[in-house]
């Protein structure tokens, strides 16, 4: 049982500019979501941060949420708060899957997410591990997005010059340091 095993816990990083965090929550559980929240929260502001809520409707929502902020505003990281139950369909498989791949893409494409998105037989395993007191996994998606954003901010700051400049750039910056540019 996972209670019985022992966590490794990285410490909070240590932000010279502090920090902003969306969390992204589907409250269709509330009482899940409040305690998720809480946890987040709590972990944002030991590290320094502020934070914002959005909440959509479902967790196949929340993706899409982060996705909007994360390329119209200027957070720093997202934390993504909801509960999946399983019922008696398939729909639990598609939203699991989808919601957590939807957020693996984005992450890959450089945003920041901690996935606090509970998927779980019954509400007795929600509720265990959404407390702020007991597992805490709002914390620890909260504390994920700061890990995140703490690599981005230690390998994202210098400028690589990688890729193609335009040929136009290149002669007018030509022409600026040794005069005309000639072809």
């Amino acid at each position: 049982m996972a209670e019985a095993e022992s966590h490794h816990t990285l410490p909070l990083p240590r932000f010279e500019t502090p920090v902003k965090l969306l969390i992204v929550v589907a409250p269709y559980y509330k009482d899940i979501a409040d305690e998720l929240i809480a946890g987040a929260k709590a972990e944002i502001e030991a590290a320094g941060g502020s934070w914002e809520i959005a909440e959509v409707p479902g967790a196949l929502e929340v993706p899409t949420a982060i996705r909007i902020a994360y390329r119209q505003s200027n957070f720093d990281g997202f934390v993504a708060l909801g509960c999946v139950i399983r019922g008696e369909t398939t729909h639990y498989d598609t939203v699991c899957n989808d919601s957590s791949r939807a957020l693996t893409l984005l992450g890959l494409d450089g945003a920041c997410i901690g996935n606090g998105i509970l998927t779980v037989e019954n509400r007795a395993q929600a509720t265990v591990r959404a407390e702020a007191k007991g597992q805490n996994k709002g914390g620890g998606a909260a504390a994920a997005a700061l890990h995140l954003i703490a690599l981005t901010r230690r390998f994202g700051n210098e400028k690589k010059n990688i890729g193609f400049k335009p040929l136009r750039d290149e002669i007018q910056l030509a022409g600026d340091a040794t005069g005309p540019a000639t072809a």
